[in-house]
C-alpha cells in the first residue's frame, strides 16, 4: 500500500494526517503553537514555531504509522490563509508573521480604496478587509519601515513551512488569491495593484496551481521528519479551497457549509464570469481553472462555545445541548445574532456586537442554547440567500466542523437552508483536501473529481421539513432586520468597551 499526507497548518496547531491509496487514514498527529496579541486587535505568531511544529508532527506521524518512508509517495500543504510573511535577501523573516485575524489595518484598508476605486473589485473580486495581506504590508511600510527595508519578498504561512521542507519559494492561486494583489479571473499578479502600491514584481512569489509539483524534501527535513528525500511535495492550496477538496465540493451545485471556530458557506464556481460586486468572497480553487464563493460568519462555532463557557462551564456538548431537540422552531421567540466578534457577511462591520432578543421568563437554558444554533445558522444562511438571489442554484450542501456533529443542528440547517445537508463520513477537513492534492500530484488518479470519488465518503443526509422550513423563513426575515436596529446602538456603546 501507499501513501500520502496532507499538512494542515491552522491558527492554533498543525495536524498531519498519512492517507492510504483507498482513501483511509492511517494516522494523524498534531502539535500546537503560541499566539501573540502584544496590543488590542493584534494577532501574530513566529513561523519558526510552524516549522518547528509541523517536523515533529510528521516525525511522530511516520513513526506511528510503522508504514516504511520509501511507501510514502507524496506530501501537501492547506494553509490558514492571508499571513504576512516579510522575507529578507537570504529568505529568513524579518518579523514576526501578522495573521488573518489581525484587525490593525483599517487605515490601510481605507487607503486601498481611495487609490483602486472601481479597479479593486474588477481585478481582486474582493473588498478590501483587515484580514487580507495588502493591508499588512503597507502597515509595516508606513509603522515600521526598518523591517519593511529588510524584506525582499512576501509569503503566506504555508509557503514558509513548504520553503524550509524543499528549499523553493512558490505561491498557490488559491493562497493568492486572499492577499488582494492577484488577477483572480486571469492568474497571475496584477501589474495595476502593484504598480499603484510601488511594489515591485519580485516582492511577490513564484504562481502556480495548487497540485503543482514544486520539488522534494531537502536532506536536513527528511533526517528531522524520518521521511525519505525522495518525497515528492506538492504547492498546496488555502484552507478554504481544501477543505472544499476535502468535502467534494468540485462540480456545479455542490456547496460547503462549515462550522468552526468561524464560519464559511463555500460554493463552487466553474468560472470566474459571477459577479457578487464585492458582497462575497471570490477565490480560485484548488482545482485548476475552477473558483469558489465565500462567506464568512465571524463567530460561528464561537458563539456556541462562548455561551457554554459562559453559563456552563466544564459540562459536555451532548450534556449541555440536551433538550434543544424538544424546542420548536424558533425558540419560543428568542433571537440571537452571532456577532461578538463583529461581522464578515453580509456586514463588514467591526463594531456590531452580538443580540438577544425576545428574552422571558418562561425562557429556559436550553431555549437560549438553541437561539444560539439557530443564530449562527441564520447568519450562514445570509450567504446562502446571497448565492441564490446571484442565479445559483444550492441544492446540496456538505456541512462538515462542530455543526456536523449534532443530528438537531444537521437538521436545523436543511430546515434553514431549505437544501439537502449531507455529513461525512470520514471528515477530515483541510488536510484530507491536501492529501487529496498529493494522491491527485502522484498519478494515483487522473483528476480531484476521481479522487474525491474514493476518498469522500458520505454519511447521513437531512432533508429540509416544509412545515419548518416555512416557519424559519418567516423568523430569517425578523433576523435579517436585527443589524439595522442595533447598529446605531453598538456604535454608541464601543465607547465603553474596554
Amino acid at each position: 500500500m501507499k501513501y500520502v499526507i496532507g499538512v494542515d497548518l491552522g491558527t492554533s496547531a498543525v495536524k498531519t494526517l498519512l492517507v492510504a491509496q483507498d482513501g483511509t487514514v492511517k494516522a494523524e498527529a498534531t502539535r500546537e503553537y503560541p499566539l501573540y496579541h502584544e496590543k488590542s486587535g493584534w494577532s501574530e505568531q513566529e513561523p519558526e514555531d510552524w516549522v518547528a511544529a509541523t517536523l515533529e508532527s510528521l516525525k511522530e506521524l511516520a513513526a506511528q504509522s510503522g508504514v516504511s518512508p520509501e511507501d510514502i509517495e507524496g506530501l501537501s500543504f492547506s494553509g490558514q490563509m492571508h499571513g504576512l510573511v516579510l522575507l529578507d535577501q537570504n529568505n529568513a523573516p524579518v518579523r514576526r508573521a501578522i495573521l488573518w485575524n489581525d484587525t490593525r489595518t483599517t487605515e490601510q484598508c481605507r487607503e486601498i480604496e481611495r487609490t483602486l476605486g472601481d479597479k479593486l473589485l474588477s481585478i481582486t473580486r474582493n473588498p478590501a478587509l483587515e484580514g487580507f495581506t495588502l493591508p499588512k504590508i503597507l502597515w509595516v511600510r508606513q509603522h515600521e519601515p526598518q523591517s519593511f527595508a529588510k524584506a525582499s519578498r512576501f509569503v503566506l504561512p504555508k509557503d514558509y513551512v513548504r520553503y524550509r521542507l524543499t528549499g523553493e519559494i512558490h505561491m498557490d492561486l488559491s493562497d493568492a488569491a486572499g492577499t488582494l494583489m492577484l488577477d483572480v479571473a486571469n492568474k497571475r499578479w496584477s501589474p495595476e495593484v502593484l504598480s499603484a502600491f510601488g511594489l515591485a514584481a519580485a516582492f511577490c512569489p513564484p504562481l502556480v496551481e495548487a497540485g503543482g509539483f514544486v520539488g522534494t524534501l531537502n536532506a536536513a527535513s527528511a533526517e528531522a521528519t524520518g521521511l525519505a528525500p525522495a518525497t515528492r511535495v506538492f504547492a498546496g492550496g488555502a484552507d478554504n479551497a481544501c477543505g472544499a477538496i476535502g468535502a467534494g465540493i468540485l462540480k456545479p451545485g455542490l456547496t460547503l457549509c462549515s462550522i468552526g471556530t468561524s464560519g464559511v458557506v463555500l460554493t463552487y464556481e466553474a468560472d470566474a464570469s459571477a459577479d457578487y460586486a464585492g458582497k462575497v468572497h471570490f477565490f480560485n480553487h484548488g482545482k485548476e481553472n475552477a473558483f469558489y464563493a465565500m462567506g464568512v460568519t465571524l463567530a460561528a462555532g464561537y458563539s456556541l462555545s462562548w455561551f457554554r463557557n459562559t453559563f456552563a462551564k466544564g459540562e459536555s456538548f451532548d450534556s449541555f445541548l440536551a433538550g434543544v431537540g424538544d424546542i420548536a422552531p424558533g425558540s419560543e421567540g428568542l433571537l440571537f445574532t452571532p456577532y461578538l466578534v463583529g461581522e464578515r457577511t453580509p456586514h463588514a462591520d467591526a463594531n456590531i456586537r452580538g443580540s438577544f432578543i425576545g428574552m422571558d421568563g418562561s425562557h429556559t437554558r436550553a431555549h437560549f442554547a438553541r437561539a444560539v444554533m439557530e443564530g449562527i445558522t441564520f447568519s450562514l444562511h445570509e450567504s446562502v440567500d446571497i448565492f441564490r438571489q446571484a442565479g445559483k442554484t444550492v441544492d446540496t450542501i456538505v456541512s462538515i466542523g462542530g455543526g456536523a456533529k449534532n443530528p438537531v443542528w444537521l437538521q436545523m440547517q436543511a430546515d434553514i437552508f431549505g437544501a439537502e445537508v449531507v455529513a461525512l463520513e470520514n471528515e477530515q477537513g483541510p488536510g484530507l483536501g491536501a492529501a487529496m492534492l498529493a494522491a491527485t500530484g502522484c498519478g494515483w488518479f487522473p483528476s480531484l473529481d476521481a479522487c474525491a470519488d474514493t476518498f469522500v465518503k458520505r454519511s447521513r443526509s437531512y432533508r429540509p421539513d416544509p412545515a419548518r422550513s416555512a416557519r424559519y423563513a418567516e423568523l430569517f426575515g425578523v433576523y435579517k432586520q436585527v443589524y439595522a436596529q442595533t447598529k446605531g446602538l453598538n456604535e454608541a456603546l464601543a465607547a465603553f468597551r474596554k
